[in-house]
């Protein structure tokens, strides 16, 4: 995990050296503006509020392995606020016990985002997981977990409108069927559109 880590800080700082700092504009009454002057608040079009991506997930250990995708969609309350939503799926192939076992878990979130800076925001997230539970007699069971992530992460333009987004997220309710056990983090790594 450390090694990821260490990875993600390291690409972070590599991709700042390379982009240009993109910081939005102010009228003369504060609000945000677009590079031809339109204030945020008067755009007149839903479709600049509007942000996608989503993120990947990718876990290969010696005895373990999840594949997963959670596309998000989300929309711009404010220049610095949004409020979206994500689903999630994953597949798992287990190989630590004595039969190999594959499954998967699903689910939805809803989030909101805060701009904290022109790279920096901060994450809270509510979402309802399925999750399959194996066991070393070979059976598998289904069971459903609310997760209340909080956290945040670290956005680097790549284009004009495309962000690479790195975050670390907490479950801070720790439920009973979550895998999230005291305040273990949870890192992804994904791609935004319009963000």
């Amino acid at each position: 995990m450390k090694i990821i880590l260490t990875i993600c800080v390291l690409l972070m700082f590599v991709l700042d050296g390379f982009s240009e700092i993109h910081e939005s504009a102010t009228d003369e009454t504060g609000k945000s503006v677009n590079e031809d002057g339109a204030s945020f608040a008067n755009s007149g079009s839903d479709g600049d509020r509007i942000y996608y991506g989503g993120y990947v997930t990718m876990n290969f250990s010696k005895n373990y392995s999840v594949i997963g995708a959670q596309p998000l969609i989300a929309y711009k309350l404010t220049p610095k606020l949004s409020l979206g939503t994500q689903v999630s799926y994953e597949y798992i192939s287990d190989r630590r016990y004595a039969e190999n076992q594959n499954g998967y878990n699903y689910g939805a979130s809803i989030f909101s985002r805060l701009r904290l800076t022109p790279y920096f925001y901060g994450h809270t997230e509510f979402s309802v997981m399925s999750f399959n539970w194996f066991y070393n007699d070979g059976r598998d069971d289904r069971k459903i977990a609310p997760i209340l992530f909080v956290g945040g992460g670290y956005s680097q333009p790549i284009s004009a409108n495309t962000w690479l987004n790195m975050q670390v997220l907490f479950d801070v309710l720790n439920h009973e069927n979550s895998p999230y056990r005291n305040w273990e983090p949870y890192y992804s790594i994904g791609i935004g559109v319009g963000f």
